[in-house]
């Protein structure tokens, strides 16, 4: 994923903000940060239609909260705030949660027989590892995993303690570990 200057970007928001300007302040936001905010919800919430719904969820709360938002923190790590409790949100109404068995049902298709998974069998192991997290540990997860974010950034999108989230992601690589030795 490309490295956006998320300074850069915040301050462009920020006055149009001041301009009066909305709904080109949203357009940006909408532009700039679409796909990541897909992919972060996907991972926590594992369904393409359910990630959806939580994407238009996210985008209507931004979208009433934008006239409020004063600069006091990056765009990024306040939409990535709105975006994270929303999918929290989500799972928690959506419980109890379907098995996993009939989520990840699939088998991965090959033409030989190897003593070697594929990058799909791998990819879907691991998927099936973090989906059996907690949803905060998976968010925690998933932030610093996939994302990359620093335990700072992590700390202001999710306003949990620093040595929290390093616990809570040491945590998640050991239960992650734990289910690929099993699996």
């Amino acid at each position: 994923m490309q490295k956006l200057n998320f300074d850069k970007i915040s301050t462009e928001i920020i006055d149009l903000l001041n301009q009066n300007k909305s709904y080109e302040a949203f357009k940006i936001i909408v532009d700039t940060y679409n796909q990541r905010l897909y992919w972060h919800i996907r991972r926590i919430v594992l369904n393409h239609d359910d990630a959806n719904d939580v994407v238009q969820n996210t985008y209507l709360k931004i979208w009433k909260a934008l006239s409020k938002f004063k600069g006091n923190s990056k765009v990024f790590t306040w939409i990535y705030r709105i975006a994270t409790n929303e999918a929290i949100t989500f799972l928690n109404k959506k419980k109890p949660l379907v098995s996993i068995e009939t989520v990840y049902i699939r088998e991965p298709t090959t033409n030989y027989q190897s003593d070697f998974l594929s990058g799909d069998a791998i990819k879907l192991i691991l998927e099936n590892a973090i989906s059996q997290l907690p949803p905060k540990q998976r968010v925690v997860f998933n932030l610093r995993y996939f994302e990359e974010l620093k335990y700072k950034e992590i700390s202001v999108i999710t306003t949990t303690s620093v040595g929290a989230l390093k616990s809570s992601y040491h945590i998640a690589v050991k239960k992650i570990e734990e289910y690929l030795k099993t699996n």
